[in-house]
C-alpha cells in the first residue's frame, strides 16, 4: 500500500463512523431493505422491483433513489426501462446479517439453525479479511 494510502480501520476514531451512522440511516427502511434483499441475485426494473416489495413503482422509485444518491445501487437503461442493480456486496452483506440478527432475536432457534446449515460467510470473517485481522473472526462453536 502506498505510504499516501489510507487504510479503512474498524477503530473507535475511523474517520467514516458518522458515514457508517448515515448508511444505517439509509437502509433504516424497509422497504429499502426489501429493495436489498430483491437485488442480492441481480438487477431487476423498477415495476419488477415494485411488484416484489408490494408497493407503487412511484414508491419504489423514490427509495431507489435514495439508495442510489447512498452509492447502494447503481443502474443501467435499455430503452426506456431502467435497470437497478446492488453497487457491491457491502449493502447485501450488512442487510442480509441485519435479517439473520432480527430472526435471532426473536426466534429460539433460527431457520439456517432448524435445518443445519451454517452460513457461508459471516460479517465478522468479512471483516477479519478485509482487515487482514484473523482475532475478529469468531472461533470454532461460538455464535453467530
Amino acid at each position: 500500500m502506498s505510504e499516501g494510502a489510507k487504510a479503512c480501520t474498524l477503530d473507535v476514531d475511523s474517520q467514516y463512523v458518522e458515514l457508517a451512522a448515515e448508511v444505517f440511516r439509509l437502509l433504516a427502511d424497509p422497504t429499502r431493505i426489501r429493495l436489498v434483499l430483491a437485488l442480492r441475485r441481480g438487477e431487476l426494473p423498477v415495476n419488477r422491483l415494485a411488484e416484489l416489495v408490494g408497493k407503487s413503482p412511484t414508491t419504489v422509485s423514490q427509495h431507489l433513489a435514495k439508495l442510489r444518491w447512498g452509492r447502494v445501487v447503481l443502474t443501467r437503461q435499455e430503452g426506456n426501462q431502467v435497470f437497478y442493480r446492488l453497487a457491491d456486496q457491502h449493502a447485501r452483506t450488512l442487510v442480509a446479517e441485519a435479517v439473520l440478527q432480527a430472526e435471532h432475536a426473536l426466534e429460539p432457534q433460527t431457520a439456517h439453525q432448524r435445518a443445519g446449515v451454517a452460513l457461508d460467510t459471516t460479517a465478522a470473517e468479512e471483516v477479519a479479511r478485509a482487515t487482514g485481522d484473523p482475532s475478529s473472526t469468531p472461533s470454532e462453536g461460538s455464535p453467530a
